[in-house]
């Protein structure tokens, strides 16, 4: 495990309406308070969203914080993501968070590229070192992976392309991830893997995003949570203990940050930010 401060991070996705642009502006206010060492910024399918995450990522630069833009490559060009990195780039924007991505509904072909260790290399190629690049990891495995072997050894290509550190996909079960590091370090990867962490607002939204992702729900856990029907106050109460328990064990444990998804809501990431501790540490 990494023994260097732990770092803390927030990630956003950019909002579609001018509504929402002022929704995340008020959050972001509130999120700024805790320090964290920068936002992400997610990246629409086939680059959807191009223009509103450079949006996001440039206020969030303007209000003096770092910002780390998603880049998604399939459905891409080689001229496509070398314009965004360009642009990127021109902005003075340092680090980036490179990923595969989905294709666009209604695309046929990947476009350029096929996998995110590909995107890596380009990356590396056009830019040198100029960018920070982060990647993902799945703990629990890629829903798409043939083997957790084959899983693994694409995990490895992105860091053998270039990527510097990585930030999982969230997960409950604290012996995935530790295992996952054992794994990693076994084939000698020895990046910083950066838990990622998703605070539990809705039983029901979080089995969709499970469902899509791969993540697991732990039965016990699955299981409180049916339990409480429509009984917000008591999900958010027993989500916000179980997913303290795991910040908690994985710090103990020598993770070397945590990465939350706060799907722009501030609240429940605030609660667990203050009852870590985190605000100090982040502000250090």
């Amino acid at each position: 495990m990494i023994t260097k401060s732990p770092t803390f991070s927030l990630e956003l996705f950019p909002p579609q309406t001018p509504e929402g642009a002022e929704k995340l502006r008020a959050a972001r206010a509130q999120m700024a308070l805790l320090k964290p060492k920068f936002f992400s910024v997610t990246f629409g399918a086939g680059g959807s969203t191009r223009d509103r995450t450079l949006e996001t990522v440039l206020e969030i630069q303007n209000e003096g914080h770092r910002a780390a833009p998603h880049l998604s490559c399939i459905g891409s060009t080689r001229a496509s993501i070398r314009s965004i990195l360009e642009q990127y780039r021109a902005h003075g924007i340092r680090h980036l968070v490179a990923l595969r991505g989905d294709l666009p509904s209604g695309m046929a072909r990947p476009g350029s590229f096929r996998h995110a260790n590909e995107l890596v290399e380009f990356i590396r190629s056009e830019t040198g070192s100029w960018f920070h690049i982060e990647v993902a990891a799945y703990p629990e495995y890629h829903p798409q992976a043939k083997s957790p072997l084959d899983d693994l050894l694409a995990f490895k290509r992105k860091i053998d392309a270039g990527a510097d550190s990585a930030i999982t996909q969230y997960f409950y079960n604290f012996d995935a991830y530790s295992h996952f590091i054992d794994e990693c370090q076994a084939v000698g990867i020895n990046a910083p893997i950066v838990p990622g962490i998703m605070p539990i607002s809705s039983f029901s939204s979080l089995a969709r995003f499970s469902d899509n992702c791969g993540a697991e729900i732990p039965r016990w856990i699955r299981k409180r949570l049916e339990s409480y029907g429509d009984d917000k106050a008591s999900i958010h109460a027993f989500g916000l203990d179980v997913v303290a328990q795991l910040c908690e064990r994985l710090l103990a444990a020598g993770a070397p940050g945590l990465h939350f998804y706060t799907l722009n809501q501030v609240g429940l990431t605030r609660t667990l930010w203050q009852r870590l501790g985190l605000a100090s540490a982040a502000g250090d």
